[in-house]
């Protein structure tokens, strides 16, 4: 009789770490999602930029302050 109540203490505490182990890995935050920005080409260089850093003049789009202004003088593109 001794053996079978050793055995099942062995079995009851194996299945009780078991469904510990199980329900704390699920705990585990997921990864955050990395969101892709929408791309946008300068008009002046070519250089691609997110389009939330990038300036819009009409329907073009520029990399910085400086190509805008070079695009938009008598000599420019």
């Amino acid at each position: 009789m001794g053996l079978f109540r050793l055995l099942f203490w062995i079995a009851l505490i194996g299945a009780a770490f078991w469904l510990w182990r199980r329900f704390a890995q699920k705990k585990v935050a997921p990864k955050p999602r990395h969101t892709t920005l929408p791309m946008v080409r300068c008009a002046q260089c070519g250089v691609h930029v997110p389009q939330d850093q990038a300036l819009q003049s009409q329907d073009r789009w520029y990399c910085s302050r400086a190509h805008l202004e070079q695009d938009s003088t008598p000599g420019g593109h």
